[in-house]
């Protein structure tokens, strides 16, 4: 059951307040560099990003803020940390949300220039609170307090809402909240004691996860602990590398959940001795054609079951529950649209006859 809280608007996307959870992914360019940034960025919007992030570290990357808004469709988030100078300039710069780290920018003042420069203008504030970064003071007032994970889950909560006082002080309430660690009780830990104190939506992650498979596995877990007891508005899949990959894998944990995870949900069998067909190789293939309309069907909020499928003891099944699917046997496969076989062809022409067949079933919705 979903845990109620506030509606923020970030350059029109909505998170909160009952919305379709969101997925974001961060750049790992330069931010200095804007071709590349922005290169990067329409991979992360193709792959169904609703929200992409870009580092901050410096004055000339934020003057570079204004001309890669302009050349991306979704939402900009500048990443500040350690000078709030910077935040001020990236709302200058028109960025649609700001996020900063109260370990490393926690000075009032400086704070609340902060906040002066995006309440003027609309911008909401993600406080993103990491273990890594919680100021020693937080953690000292903890220490004792329950195992070690508890207490530093209970420091992350008591630096996030010092500074949510901070910007509620100066009458500021447009806020999300991130409470991140590498290890998942913690992250679990803090992301419900925060929801039982306050309602601003909560971005959800494991922060440093890893490399694949295995920040996919600590990514997902974390991430769908959360998901499933109604905590969560917005995530991100921390992985090392390709931030694309991040997206995917965000988009596939919020379908595994079933919580509006649109676009085209891919089942394939993990294969054995009695699959006649190169398997892997004909999934790799027909996700590759399928891309364009996965990513059509993710903007427009729809989804569609796929089922591509090697062995004549499951095959047969997952074909007729999916929407479209093939069940391949000896060197062919069968065809099936809504549940009903329409066509036996042969292997090599199976990706294209099902890509046709994916095509047809849209237009007859």
């Amino acid at each position: 059951m979903a845990q109620s809280s506030r509606s923020v608007t970030v350059g029109g996307v909505r998170i909160g307040g009952g919305a379709p959870i969101t997925v974001q992914s961060m750049t790992s360019t330069d931010t200095r560099d804007v071709d590349a940034t922005v290169s990067q960025i329409r991979q992360i919007e193709d792959a169904g990003a609703d929200l992409v992030r870009v580092a901050v570290p410096d004055e000339e990357a934020a003057q570079a803020l204004s001309r890669i808004k302009s050349q991306m469709s979704v939402p900009l988030i500048a990443d500040i940390h350690f000078n709030y100078r910077l935040a001020v300039a990236a709302a200058e710069q028109g960025v649609d949300k700001l996020r900063l780290n109260p370990g490393n920018l926690s000075r009032p003042e400086q704070v609340e220039a902060v906040v002066a420069a995006a309440g003027e203008r609309a911008i909401p504030i993600r406080i993103g609170v990491n273990a890594g970064s919680v100021p020693e003071d937080a953690r000292e007032r903890h220490k004792g307090r329950g195992d070690v994970q508890e207490q530093v889950a209970a420091a992350m909560v008591d630096t996030a809402l010092g500074h949510v006082e901070l910007l509620e002080g100066w009458g500021f309430s447009d806020i999300v909240v991130s409470l991140k660690a590498f290890d998942l009780r913690s992250t679990w830990l803090a992301n419900r004691l925060f929801r039982k104190e306050r309602d601003y939506p909560l971005h959800l992650g494991i922060t440093e996860a890893g490399l694949p498979p295995a920040g996919i596995a600590r990514s997902a877990i974390g991430i769908a602990m959360l998901l499933k007891e109604g905590i969560g508005d917005t995530i991100r899949v921390s992985l090392t590398g390709d931030p694309v990959l991040q997206v995917s894998v965000g988009r596939e944990i919020l379908s595994a959940l079933e919580l509006g995870g649109a676009g085209i949900t891919l089942v394939t069998c993990p294969t054995c001795g009695r699959c006649e067909l190169d398997l892997a190789g004909l999934a790799r293939s027909v996700e590759g054609q399928l891309r364009p309309i996965d990513r059509d069907l993710r903007r427009e909020g729809r989804s569609l079951r796929v089922a591509v499928m090697g062995c004549v003891v499951n095959g047969p099944g997952e074909a007729r529950e999916a929407d479209v699917g093939i069940a391949g046997g000896a060197s062919r496969g069968v065809v099936f649209v809504g549940g009903k076989p329409i066509a036996t062809v042969p292997e090599g022409e199976l990706v294209g006859a099902l890509v046709d067949a994916v095509n047809d079933y849209l237009k007859g919705e």
